[in-house]
């Protein structure tokens, strides 16, 4: 068949690129029955082949099984957001707000939207992994129809199924639609964006942008400002292609942005005007107030690095911080590369073929339009991925992989209608050779993990590059193998990756992809293996160096990691699951052994990490629960992983004092004195969460209760009964 491209008006312009047909397809026009919709779906688009829409269905159907396949090893995942969740399914007003506890004390420091799929899922099926997860696992199989449909509309069905099995096979993607964080969503509805621009200028409709701004307005409701990111090219692209006059175009902009703004602003109003006396607290803001969680620590302050209440931000350009090393080429690093950037090289190559290919069409091309889209977004992503300087993790890097995916579709789908001419070809062979050469590096950087692989990838691509380079001159079955070759050899490397990661348990909140030591980043310029298993430095201590980790620099006296001092993070290292603490200097390792100051981190197994839960004994479970019906909260602890530990164990709403890193004024002293002398909280757990300073919130309600209640030790846990003062 040939394939719908857009015909040039200028002189010179292949012959063989056909302007879409016009009309709509024969069921849908007057006077003719309209199929029924199963027909329609297992049929697709009436100049599809027959094979097409059977194989998009069996891509999604795979894509569906891969990602729910040992699902509930993660277990509840992030416990942070998984409490949430319970909470959300246990009060509609938790459900509305976000609320970390059934009792409403703190919400969690993202927009409630990402959690609603969940929410409502547990409601009918129950508090478990599987209820939790698959609203995930069903976006991903949702954002490879989207990014298939997307690519199909310009280009041919092996384009679409090469975009939709790049994006499945991404590796990050597998973790993060297998995962209960905000970026399954906002992946989702940043790839529907896309779409919706790509028809807007496809036919001139204004319900297309207007669709395309609701989706950045719910994706804002997803996870704030990241949203936005891809704004910019969007707008840009529909005021410059769309096929209907300048004064139309910038109305249907105005336009999209009034359905942005409705569709965002309508839960943000809500909970501004809401009364902060009968709401949970923002966490994560500083002043209660959402406006300045999405425009401090969820916004501006990811990208400077100031983050107040934070753990710290990173180093600047091209520097070593807390988060990693910034620079053009972060997206290459040991620590994020092998998450997302397997075909990186590949796609930069085939988006400026793509439009060099498409530099002579006229204003209004749709297929030059896609790749500035998808293109566009694609790159201002990575570029502020790439220097942002506060809080990054590897899997934000999600949000890259349906355009990547895009791209490589769209170029690799094009250059093959073109492979007669010469640049055409050699500009595929390059592409697959970029793709080889990067998949070997990769694969090397981690030696121990079949070995054989990164030879296949290497030798396989250049062969396949050497017979796409004479794609032109050959049989086309050759070319056809040729290709093929190339597609394995390319997806090679990151399929295994993906195996690897649902093959994987995934749990706390900074899950990697691939196999261990695959991923590492560390803090203060050191490196970490997949699930925070290296270390975390405190005042000039070594890091500590957790099983396939080998972090080992220096600690850093920075906002948020002060050496030695009171509350912050002393010289031991931070070990993740499986891993071990080593070169205590200047301090006790965390989160295992010592205490760091009243109302710090602390001490016992019993107390969770600022990154990873507790583990909840069966007798520190069974006294929590017993009369938990008297008490708004059956306990309180510092830090919002600690919490939601004890909370997902028992059932019960669990007060998060100061929020995710215990930092959030919330409660004041004055408060939590006030709720313990109403009898709404049984217990005090000793421990969690990050503390802040030594005359933080939680460090003051740390020695007041300390001071005041009757301790009591279930096993290496410690509790504090509210209800029983001592004499002092």
């Amino acid at each position: 068949m040939t394939t719908h491209y857009d015909q040039s008006t200028q002189a010179g312009s292949p012959a063989a690129w056909a302007p879409p047909a016009a009309a709509a397809p024969p069921s849908h026009r007057a006077g003719r029955p309209k199929e029924p919709f199963v027909h329609r779906l297992w049929r697709g688009r009436p100049e599809d082949p027959r094979w097409a829409r059977p194989a998009l269905l069996g891509l999604l159907a795979a894509t569906f099984l891969l990602y729910l396949y040992n699902l509930s090893a993660s277990g509840y995942a992030n416990s942070f957001y998984s409490a949430a969740v319970q909470a959300g399914s246990r009060s509609w007003k938790a459900f509305f707000f976000g609320s970390l506890d059934a009792g409403n004390a703190i919400t969690v420091d993202k927009p409630s939207a990402f959690l609603w799929p969940m929410e409502l899922s547990v409601r009918i099926f129950g508090l478990n992994s599987w209820a939790i997860l698959t609203p995930e696992v069903l976006m991903g199989v949702g954002t490879v129809a989207v990014v298939y449909a997307a690519v199909r509309r310009r280009f041919s069905p092996v384009a679409g199924l090469v975009a939709g099995a790049v994006l499945a096979l991404t590796p990050v993607a597998a973790l993060m639609f297998r995962f209960n964080n905000p970026d399954a969503m906002l992946a989702l509805l940043m790839a529907l964006a896309c779409y919706f621009v790509v028809r807007a200028v496809e036919d001139g409709r204004t319900k297309w942008l207007v669709w395309a701004g609701a989706a950045i307005g719910f994706a804002f409701l997803a996870k704030t400002l990241q949203a936005f990111l891809i704004l910019p090219p969007l707008a840009i692209v529909h005021a410059v292609c769309a096929p209907v006059t300048l004064k139309k175009r910038l109305g249907q902009l105005a336009l999209a942005t009034a359905a942005l703004v409705v569709s965002g602003g309508w839960w943000v109003a809500i909970v501004e005007l809401w009364p902060a006396s009968s709401r949970p607290y923002i966490g994560g803001s500083q002043n209660n107030s959402f406006l300045e969680l999405t425009f401090g620590y969820n916004g501006l302050g990811r990208i400077n690095g100031d983050e107040t209440g934070s753990v710290g931000g990173g180093g600047g350009a091209g520097g070593s911080g807390r988060w990693g090393a910034t620079g053009w080429d972060r997206m290459f690093s040991s620590e994020i590369g092998s998450q997302i950037s397997w075909l990186l090289p590949a796609t930069l190559i085939l988006l400026v073929a793509g439009l060099w290919a498409t530099r002579k069409m006229r204003r209004t091309s749709v297929t030059r339009a896609s790749f500035l889209v998808w293109g566009g977004s694609l790159l201002i992503t990575m570029v502020v991925f790439s220097y942002m300087a506060g809080i990054f993790h590897q899997y934000y890097t999600v949000a890259l992989a349906p355009c990547l995916a895009a791209v490589i579709g769209m170029g690799a789908g094009l250059l093959w209608e073109r492979r007669t001419e010469i640049w055409a070809s050699i500009t595929l062979a390059a592409s697959v050779v970029a793709a080889a050469a990067w998949g070997y590096v990769l694969l090397n950087r981690t030696s121990t993990y079949l070995p054989w692989l990164k030879w296949l990838v290497l030798i396989g691509g250049l062969a396949a590059a050497l017979g796409l380079a004479f794609a032109g001159r050959l049989s086309r079955q050759l070319a056809l193998g040729a290709a093929a070759v190339g597609l394995v050899a390319a997806l090679a490397g990151p399929a295994a990756y993906t195996l690897s990661t649902v093959d994987s348990a995934h749990t706390g909140s900074i899950p990697t992809a691939g196999p261990a030591g695959a991923s590492m980043m560390g803090f203060g310029g050191g490196r970490m293996g997949g699930g925070m298993r290296g270390g975390m430095p405190g005042g000039q201590g070594r890091q500590g160096q957790g099983q396939n980790g080998n972090g080992n620099a220096q600690g850093q006296n920075g906002n948020g990691f002060p050496g030695g001092g009171t509350g912050g993070f002393p010289g031991g290292g931070m070990p993740g699951q499986n891993g071990s603490t080593q070169g205590r200097q200047n301090g006790n390792g965390f989160p295992g052994g010592g205490r760091m100051g009243e109302g710090g981190m602390g001490g016992g197994m019993g107390a969770g990490g600022l990154l990873n839960g507790a583990n909840v004994s069966s007798a520190a479970k069974k006294l929590l629960e017993e009369n938990a019906s008297r008490y708004t909260w059956v306990a309180a602890s510092i830090g919002s992983q600690n919490a939601a530990s004890y909370q997902l164990a028992t059932g019960d709403p669990v007060m998060a004092i100061g929020g995710f890193n215990g930092t959030d004024p919330s409660p004041t002293l004055a408060q939590f004195k006030k709720y313990v002398e109403d009898g709404k909280i049984h217990y005090f757990i000793a421990g969690g969460g990050m503390g802040g300073s030594s005359n933080g919130t939680a460090s003051q309600i740390s020695s007041w209760v300390q001071k005041n209640f009757k301790k009591v030790t279930v096993g290496s846990a410690t509790f504090y009964d509210l209800t029983q003062r001592t004499s002092s």
